[in-house]
């Protein structure tokens, strides 16, 4: 008698983040990038009118998956978002298909959980403020996930552009129960804060080098283009450099990829990457004085160990 196939399972966002519980996950990705995938670099194709279908693959020895991401600029005219992503999770031995997940809700969770796991390494172990800067979808979450994961976090500050929209995140968080307030001025906010953390899409410096103090530990998620750049040279050059991956920070990352190509910094500098300091080879935070920085740009084996995870919620 034939066997019958396990059946594909979807998830919703809603059900995407309640089966990725801060802690397990960031545990989660600890033993992914401990253990290795293989992740291709990402493949772009332009469909013209400034459409684009991105595809992120990354495998294992008990997984596949992609991730289909487009960016579809005329969707704001069709009140649409612009940018929309699913996940498609197969089995490695059989190609089987075994999950559709929504793909935006996964890399909301896993980037946010990333960040954290590299603050584990990096920041300051008393560390009691952080700053959020930016107020888009994402800013949020990361907000939530220290706020989780670093209980001993006191006083987080949100800061952006628009003060509408950085009082609107504060009230959205403050009726979680986060201990929120608005930032009316990032340099003193950068100034005061002990983990500064910067998502948004600009392409010129917003967090100075001057303005940081010892100790503070810059976590930059936002600039995920070489034409982007959230912080300056001088920060970058005070600070202690660490990225998600190698291949994808030195070929995207616009506040490592300008300085190098323009000679104000030495590859060098950047010290090494998350599975590095999560296997010990490389060490973090060397003393309570030393600015630390950590770029990411993202990658797919984070959406494989999280797309498994939430898969297993169902088993």
């Amino acid at each position: 008698m034939a066997m019958t196939e396990p059946a594909l399972q979807v998830f919703s966002a809603d059900q995407v983040h309640a089966a990725l519980p801060w802690k397990a996950l960031v545990e989660q990705l600890a033993r992914a990038f401990a253990q290795g995938a293989e992740v291709p670099v990402r493949h772009a194709h332009g469909l013209g009118q400034g459409d684009a279908l991105l595809l992120m693959p990354a495998w294992n020895a008990e997984a596949i998956g992609v991730k289909l991401v487009t960016v579809m600029p005329g969707n704001a005219a069709r009140n649409a978002a612009t940018v929309q992503a699913t996940y498609l999770l197969l089995e490695r031995a059989t190609g089987r298909m075994r999950a559709l997940l929504d793909g935006e809700a996964l890399t909301l969770r896993r980037t946010a959980a990333a960040s954290v796991l590299a603050a584990r390494h990096l920041a300051r172990s008393d560390a009691r403020r952080l700053l959020v800067a930016g107020t888009g979808n994402l800013a949020g979450w990361m907000a939530r996930a220290y706020h989780a994961l670093r209980p001993e976090l006191t006083h987080i500050a949100i800061w952006g552009r628009n003060a509408k929209s950085a009082t609107a995140l504060v009230q959205s968080l403050s009726d979680e129960g986060l201990p929120v307030h608005a930032c009316d001025d990032l340099r003193s906010g950068v100034a005061s804060a002990d983990i500064v953390c910067c998502v948004t899409t600009s392409t010129t410096p917003l967090v100075l080098g001057e303005w940081l103090q010892p100790g503070t530990h810059l976590d930059l998620v936002g600039a995920f283009k070489p034409d982007m750049r959230e912080t300056d040279d001088t920060a970058v050059l005070r600070s202690r450099v660490f990225v998600d991956t190698l291949a994808g920070a030195l070929a995207e990352a616009g506040d490592l990829v300008q300085p190098l190509a323009e000679g104000r910094m030495d590859r060098s500098h950047v010290l090494g990457e998350l599975a590095q300091l999560v296997r010990g080879d490389i060490p973090g935070r060397l003393s309570a004085q030393e600015i630390t920085l950590f770029k990411s740009v993202g990658t797919a084996l984070e959406d494989l160990a999280a797309a498994r995870m939430v898969l297993a919620t169902r088993r």
